[in-house]
């Protein structure tokens, strides 16, 4: 698929995207309904490969899903030119990562997965991305798909996202059991909290 068509096909199911998170089977019903295949929903997250990460700070940092096992891990791909990214993205990130702060069952992370506009995406704006949105308690990564096979980072690819933003959550048992273009933060919230205390109250 060229990157042309690719766009065009992205931004009409942007449109099209489900925005609500239940519960797991909800969630792998409403997937199964979707008129396209992007995504690896049920599947085991793929380490990630992100060859640039900083921190919250802007300092160079590194993150590995290994390292993170039994915990909730939410990540959201995204372009610095991407409208979506900033009307909705961005903000529940932010709302997400709020809610979490400081538990231990649960990370947040963002990662600009560029596949076009490389140009514009440069890796300096996850500065100016850290900055507007107050994104102060996550790390965050960068992959260009420049030199890859038809200019899709690994990531997006070992991820099967159709653009973005993207959305995805790891649960406990390293698997994805949330990938959408957008989100109800408010529900994932709910869920998340509801599934951590029964994991806190079994151990």
């Amino acid at each position: 698929m060229s990157q042309s068509n690719f766009s065009i096909n992205r931004r009409k199911l942007i449109k099209a995207s489900a925005a609500s998170l239940l519960l797991p089977t909800t969630i792998v019903e409403a997937a199964n309904k979707k008129k396209h295949n992007y995504g690896i929903l049920g599947q085991v997250a793929p380490e990630l490969e992100v060859p640039t990460w900083v921190d919250g700070k802007g300092k160079p940092s590194s993150f590995k899903l290994a390292d993170h096992k039994g915990k909730f891990v939410f990540m959201e791909f995204w372009q610095f030119w991407c409208p979506g990214c900033h009307s909705h993205g961005f903000p529940s990130l932010k709302k997400l990562s709020d809610a979490f702060k400081d538990d231990p069952h649960f990370t947040a992370l963002s990662i600009q997965t560029v596949f076009e506009g490389s140009w514009i995406n440069t890796e300096n704006k996850m500065d100016s991305i850290q900055k507007k949105y107050e994104l102060f308690d996550i790390v965050m990564g960068h992959e260009s798909g420049a030199d890859q096979e038809n200019g899709h980072p690994t990531t997006m690819i070992n991820y099967r996202s159709g653009g973005t933003p993207w959305a995805v959550l790891i649960g406990p048992n390293g698997k994805v059991i949330f990938n959408d273009f957008s989100f109800n933060v408010e529900n994932m919230i709910a869920y998340l909290k509801k599934e951590i205390t029964k994991m806190t109250q079994s151990s």
